[in-house]
């Protein structure tokens, strides 16, 4: 512990988002720089606890060694915060940017103070760590002339093929889509994480012996037993990629469109990849995303970014609380429903057609939130919310209609 004081003296403090103005015509990260000053200041605000909930099972899961390398930081010896950082994560790149930080919900700091600012000293380990050259391949000592299939290049695919190359074993990495990375390449968009950040790390794994193959769709363009004579062992990481369905009225009309579907084809937009289909686009549209988690909020920046004319988002669940709440909150809060504001606790009960048929409006229903609870049955599937004790209604449980000419349905639940 660098500081014993250093919660005390010391406030949390973040880098800056760059003007909404100015980051809405482009694809690029959010944030400013953060010198390396302040994220020093930033790692004396740990306290060093006892018993450091940052790492426990309700913080980070994959327990990071959290104070460990926040002292390191604060003590200027940022190539042993780097070691601490790898030592339980092989991608601290990627879940420093796109983590929902249940580390910093869990800080203890935070019962009465801001907690510390532990994602931004992560991504900011890692990328000095690439900059100054210390990021390395790493061999393994002997080979064990094993050959392993891994079949998925997300990030769990990624992080096996990397433990099994170091361990001495020819990895080979099978992803059917057209470049490696799996929902990190398709399905996170450039603004919350530029591709070159997951390329250099693929270079490092090339480095160590992992071989990628893409175009290979396991099961059409090679069959399960081919895989099993030809290799050692077979590791299946894909992702599910079953969407969560939206199973109203007018779901199958013209122009609304799965989350994934409208994300993955921007971010090859971005790219320069080529595409197939319908294309998607947001520009000029009034929009609506269904879903008010890390994808709506995606679609969100990517609808605003497209140039879109009004955004609306709707999400089922109550608008959590702004700070760490000391009780499970009972009420229900509705926020106004202008461009880009997100209503809370409203459930999608149908889209209405239009001529030509295609979405034309949607219809909402304010929902109950159970007092002390957010998993009200009412969650599981459309319909009208149950009946409860202590019950409280959100300010208008009228159904109200929202129209959406030129019309853009997102489903992002």
């Amino acid at each position: 512990m660098g500081d014993p004081r250093g919660f005390l003296k010391y406030k949390r403090e973040g880098p800056q988002r760059r003007p909404v103005e100015i980051r809405v015509k482009d694809w690029g990260e959010l944030y400013e720089p953060f010198p390396d000053e302040k994220l020093k200041v930033q790692g004396a605000r740990c306290m060093d606890c006892g018993v450091p909930f940052c790492q426990s099972p309700t913080g980070c899961p994959v327990v990071n060694l959290i104070p460990e390398w926040n002292d390191l930081v604060h003590r200027e010896r940022w190539r042993d915060a780097l070691k601490a950082l790898h030592a339980t994560n092989n991608f601290p790149e990627f879940t420093g940017r796109l983590c929902p930080a249940p580390c910093e919900s869990a800080c203890v700091l935070g019962i009465n103070s801001d907690p510390v600012s532990i994602r931004v000293i992560e991504w900011n380990i890692i990328d000095k760590g690439f900059e100054e050259g210390w990021v390395e391949p790493v061999l393994p000592v002997v080979s064990s002339g094993k050959k392993v299939a891994v079949v998925g290049s997300g990030p769990a695919g990624l992080a096996a093929a990397q433990q099994l190359a170091r361990a001495g074993h020819q990895v080979t990495v099978l992803e059917k889509a057209d470049r490696i990375g799996g929902l990190l390449r398709y399905g996170i968009p450039d603004f919350k994480m530029e591709k070159w950040v997951l390329d250099r790390r693929l270079e490092q794994m090339q480095k160590e012996g992992v071989t990628f193959e893409t175009g290979v769709c396991v099961g059409v363009d090679i069959d399960i037993p081919t895989l099993r004579r030809d290799y050692d062992a077979v590791l299946l990481a894909m992702g599910a990629e079953q969407p969560r369905e939206l199973p109203i009225p007018g779901r199958e009309l013209h122009g609304v469109h799965l989350a994934m579907d409208y994300l993955t084809q921007q971010n090859k937009r971005v790219a320069g990849d080529a595409m197939s289909g319908e294309a998607i686009s947001a520009q000029g549209k009034r929009v609506v995303i269904i879903g008010g988690g890390d994808t709506g909020s995606d679609c969100l920046g990517t609808a605003h970014r497209q140039g879109c004319a009004e955004a609306h988002q709707f999400e089922l669940l109550p608008e959590p609380p702004s700070t760490r709440a000391p009780k499970p909150s009972a009420t229900s809060r509705r926020s106004a429903t202008r461009s880009g504001a997100v209503a809370a606790s409203c459930l999608p009960m149908a889209i209405t057609n239009g001529t030509p048929p295609a979405a034309r409006s949607i219809r909402i229903s304010s929902i109950r939130a159970v007092a002390g609870r957010s998993d009200s049955p009412a969650c599981s599937k459309p319909g009208p919310a149950p009946t409860a004790r202590k019950s409280i209604r959100s300010p208008s449980s009228r159904l109200r209609r929202l129209p959406i000419w030129r019309y853009c349905i997102i489903v992002s639940r």
